[in-house]
């Protein structure tokens, strides 16, 4: 067979180009489907990569919306996706429609982590049996172990004493609370998952918490990015493990602890934490293939907990404190109003947060501005839907704006300032607001909220009780503006803590 010639090369690489042309074609026939939302046009084979900063998808988002409306389409490759801005198509989209938008889109690289049918943990698993009953268990087994229920709350109170005791060491002096927040946090899901906490120099909770954070530069870095972007190269040697090699030092971790757990365990004697909780159920699914409840995925039910249990918390205490530093004057009207109701001889309870008012708009305050998880975690649809008069197919991705509900500019009065007035009516009463969605909505909510909705109150009452925060003398004021990555986490920043 003779090699091709000029002659016939034009008519080979021409063919060429009208498959390839064809296969964009076919991956683009939804945007001609009726009503299918609008978007921008995307290239062939590439879809809309290229036109979006990935380091900056809400900006990316926000200049979309602004041209296309609330909602609108993406090509990511092959990948259709659809981007549900503001609230009432938020609540369409994930309350409404709740059972069709619950699903999560596949996720090739984690199969290569650990994830398989019946062990997909709970944030990342697909909508099925197997979650329903990863997230049952969870919920009814923290719920058990003390969710709004005093014990927890002692667990978090003695918690925070420690806390205190911490940073009353620091004795004055400039420091970042950032790693002292993390400990805190960590050992109140240390406590519910291994029924226990760490010293807070314990060598192996260090590296837990240092992993956890190198998770967070790992999912938003280039290479990861990469991978999920373009599925295919999942299957080159060694380049999973390198993306997410934190990863996988924070499983082995996990493993090891639930090791010891295991080890220690009395099935005699009623479960002390989650993971005894867990093992138990897995006694009872023996010979059952079906049930989800296994030793592959007891590690990543762990993980899951653990990890999004410190990041998201510890990050929105570190915002809170940021933002006393930046604004004093409500610094002290919290602390008027933790002495008028608490006082400095008892610890805070949940209790008290019916009679502060002031308190709890300013921690919810915190949540709203600093919009810690601004696009949520991606949905999927299982059937073909509605939302406000668009069509979107069954398997389309969705990516919710959060952010832009957070942020919206017709309900909040000064969206895009810290103001604590946003959640007190005229009378200075503390009021819900529909927008206020920061554990996203709908089947997917987040199932730790009760939780951590406990820990940033207690936390964040507590260390007003025992301190007055300020910036260090001859320091800069911090910026507020946050700093965009998988979570928008505070700019770095010193705070001087003097004890009250």
């Amino acid at each position: 067979m003779g090699l091709l010639t000029g002659e016939t090369l034009g008519p080979v690489v021409v063919a060429v180009a009208i498959f390839l042309l064809l296969v964009d074609l076919m991956h683009r026939r939804q945007r001609w489907a009726p009503r299918y939302p609008p978007g921008p046009m995307p290239l062939p084979g590439l879809g809309n990569q290229l036109q979006l900063d990935f380091h900056d998808l809400l900006s990316c988002f926000t200049r979309l919306r602004s041209r296309f409306g609330d909602v609108f389409s993406l090509q990511l490759a092959r990948t259709p996706v659809v981007v549900i801005n503001g609230l009432a198509a938020m609540r369409e989209a994930l309350v409404d429609q709740s059972e069709d938008t619950a699903d999560r889109p596949p996720v090739p690289v984690f199969e290569h982590l650990g994830f398989g049918p019946h062990a997909q943990g709970i944030l990342f698993a697909r909508y099925g049996r197997a979650w329903r009953e990863q997230r049952r268990f969870c919920v009814s087994t923290l719920r058990n172990f003390g969710m709004g229920k005093k014990s927890l709350e002692q667990w978090v109170t003695e918690e925070a004493s420690c806390l205190c005791a911490a940073f009353a060491d620091q004795a004055g002096r400039p420091f970042s609370p950032n790693a002292l927040l993390n400990k805190a946090v960590g050992n109140v899901i240390a406590s519910l998952t291994f029924g226990g906490r760490f010293e807070y120099n314990d060598r192996r909770f260090l590296k837990l918490l240092d992993l956890a954070d190198e998770q967070l530069k790992e999912n938003s870095g280039f290479l990861s990015q990469v991978l999920h972007a373009i599925p295919v190269l999942v299957h080159i040697p060694g380049l999973v493990d390198k993306a997410f090699a934190a990863q996988r030092a924070f499983m082995a971790l996990v493993d090891e602890l639930v090791a010891e757990n295991r080890m220690t365990r009395d099935p005699a004697q009623p479960p002390r934490d989650l993971t005894d909780a867990f093992l138990d159920e897995v006694e009872k699914a023996k010979g059952n293939p079906e049930s989800s409840f296994n030793d592959e995925n007891l590690r990543l039910v762990v993980t899951d907990l653990f990890f999004a249990g410190i990041v998201t918390t510890s990050t929105t205490l570190a915002w809170a404190l940021l933002l006393m530093i930046l604004h004093p004057d409500v610094q002290r009207r919290v602390q008027q109003e933790i002495d008028e109701v608490i006082g400095q001889a008892r610890r805070p309870e949940m209790g008290d947060q019916a009679h502060m008012p002031f308190t709890m708009a300013v921690v919810h305050e915190v949540q709203r501005f600093g919009d810690i998880i601004p696009l949520g975690l991606p949905h999927m649809t299982s059937r073909d839907i509605e939302v406000q008069g668009f069509r979107i197919p069954k398997g389309t991705w969705l990516f919710t704006n959060l952010s832009s509900v957070l942020k919206d500019e017709t309900v909040w009065k000064k969206p895009f300032r810290f103001h604590p007035e946003h959640f007190l009516d005229a009378q200075g009463r503390f009021v819900k607001q529909e927008a206020f969605m920061p554990f996203s909505a709908g089947r997917r909510s987040c199932l730790g909220e009760p939780l951590a909705r406990m820990e940033l109150f207690l936390f964040f009452t507590c260390l007003l009780q025992r301190f007055s925060f300020s910036v260090p003398a001859g320091q800069p004021r911090p910026s507020d503006h946050g700093v965009y990555g998988v979570l928008v986490t505070p700019s770095p920043y010193q705070l001087c803590a003097v004890p009250r």
